[in-house]
């Protein structure tokens, strides 16, 4: 694939040429989108349609026909319509063609697009020079990818509040909190005899923490919306995780026998419960094992349970609670007080509810819900569960999008701003300098500081993006 190498000069269309691809999915419907960008686009489209009259007003859309320009043959009767530089997409003036929806018709007009001066655009390249054009920073780029992959209501919306804006509001307004504090301290270094120093005011500086501690909880919930809520099922062998995951799932996925051990690998399916996006595991049974692959199995397991959001721990209440089940609780109960940790007392169709004095006084905190696998019962009740611990205090309704780069960059200016609050700071230049570079995080957050002049680090951004777009 050839590179490109896009200027950081917003003007770079007359090195890069004009661009074009079949924006809508392949496939047979009611229309395709041929979208063609750059400062030869409508030139272009005058070569391919058969009448363009009227072709200068921006927004209007024109029925004429697409036709091989060698032999003015007429291939489809389309729309099309223009968007002038700078009120378009991508900032350069814009063309689109909507031919009926045939693979072959949407290919060959893209094919008589190139072969009249356009090449074909890189995948996300559209959404990249309205980047570099300052028609939309990146989180607004990142918003959009999102909305394409959302997958679940709940994450459209966290995709749409970003594309609208909503991420990048916020970083401006705790941007210039930031600057305005360090504006203050600015006029202590700049006048030294005139001003006596007394000390940063550290109520501003916890208030611009809490609102990036604020911001962070709703980037890592839209990050949760778009991958989905990592939910593990885990237990002892023929504890009925297996069962547990086709029953939320209603669908036979799993292999499910009476031998322990069945599942020796890690199983995983996605599943929506009221707008939120689930990832279930299915994990081995975690026990002393001498089978090499079954201990393979059981070394996933544990691996998958470390990562997960929620961790399902089911106990075949029909066999009572093993030392091995008090074991894990004793130590997943130690390390995050239970707060992502259900208890599931499965099988209770076999037997009346058993008695579990021996969970209730010791993780009395810890949720415990009894199933049934094979018939339903208690399903209900274990998904509340679950989108309530997923919910987190209602933080997915404001959840918003961001890259682990943008949430790598929001980490080092929290931790920036952390050495001032955990610090008896008193030289205000070094505070001055801490408040500095958390403000340059955020400029690097929206993309507006050393971006557009790092080639490698936006072909990982936008190469994401489908070709279309």
């Amino acid at each position: 694939m050839r590179k490109n190498n896009f200027a950081s000069d917003p003007d770079f269309d007359s090195d890069f040429g004009t661009i074009a691809a079949i924006s809508t999915a392949l496939g047979e419907g009611g229309i395709a989108i041929i979208r063609i960008s750059g400062s030869e686009a409508a030139n272009i489209a005058r070569k391919v349609l058969y009448d363009t009259r009227n072709f200068e007003t921006p927004g209007l859309m024109k029925l004429t026909s697409l036709i091989e320009p060698d032999s003015c043959e007429v291939l489809d009767r389309v729309l099309c319509v223009r968007f002038k530089s700078p009120k378009s997409y991508t900032g350069e003036d814009i063309v689109e063609i909507h031919t009926h929806g045939g693979i072959l018709l949407a290919r060959t007009c893209l094919q008589i697009i190139l072969r009249n001066g356009a090449r074909i655009a890189e995948p996300g390249e559209f959404t990249r020079r309205a980047f570099l054009n300052g028609r939309i920073d990146l989180s607004e780029a990142e918003g959009v990818l999102g909305v394409i992959k959302s997958q679940s209501m709940e994450s459209l919306r966290a995709s749409a509040r970003t594309l609208t804006g909503g991420l990048s509001e916020i970083v401006r307004e705790i941007y210039q909190e930031i600057l305005r504090v360090q504006g203050n301290l600015e006029i202590a270094l700049d006048f030294p005899e005139g001003v006596e120093f007394s000390g940063v005011d550290l109520r501003e500086v916890f208030a611009i923490r809490a609102r990036l501690d604020d911001l962070r909880s709703r980037c890592s919930a839209g990050i949760l919306l778009l991958n989905g809520v990592r939910v593990v099922i885990a237990g002892l062998p023929n504890a009925g995780k297996s069962s547990l995951m086709n029953a939320l799932l209603r669908k036979h996925r799993a292999i499910v026998t009476e031998i322990p051990g069945t599942t020796r690998d890690v199983i995983e399916e996605s599943v929506n419960f009221d707008g939120v996006p689930l990832r279930l595991t299915d994990t081995a049974g975690l026990r002393e094992s001498g089978d090499l692959i079954e201990r393979e199995g059981i070394e996933l397991a544990k691996n998958a349970i470390r990562e997960s959001d929620i961790c399902l721990w089911v106990i075949d209440s029909s066999r009572g609670i093993t030392d091995y089940d008090v074991k894990f609780l004793r130590e997943n109960h130690e390390k995050n007080h239970g707060a992502n940790l259900i208890i599931i007392l499965n099988k209770c169709d076999l037997q009346d509810k058993p008695e579990i004095s021996e969970l209730a006084s010791e993780f009395s905190d810890l949720r415990k819900i009894f199933i049934s696998a094979k018939t339903g019962a208690g399903l209900d009740d274990l998904k509340a569960a679950i989108l309530e611990i997923s919910r987190g205090g209602s933080v997915l309704d404001f959840g918003l999008n961001a890259s682990e780069k943008q949430m790598s960059y929001l980490d080092e200016a929290i931790e920036l701003v952390n050495q001032i609050c955990g610090n008896d700071l008193s030289d205000p230049d070094v505070i001055a300098g801490l408040l500095n570079s958390a403000r340059h995080c955020l400029m690097s957050m929206l993309g507006l500081e050393g971006f557009k002049n790092n080639e490698e680090l936006l072909d990982s951004i936008f190469s994401r993006f489908c070709v279309g777009k």
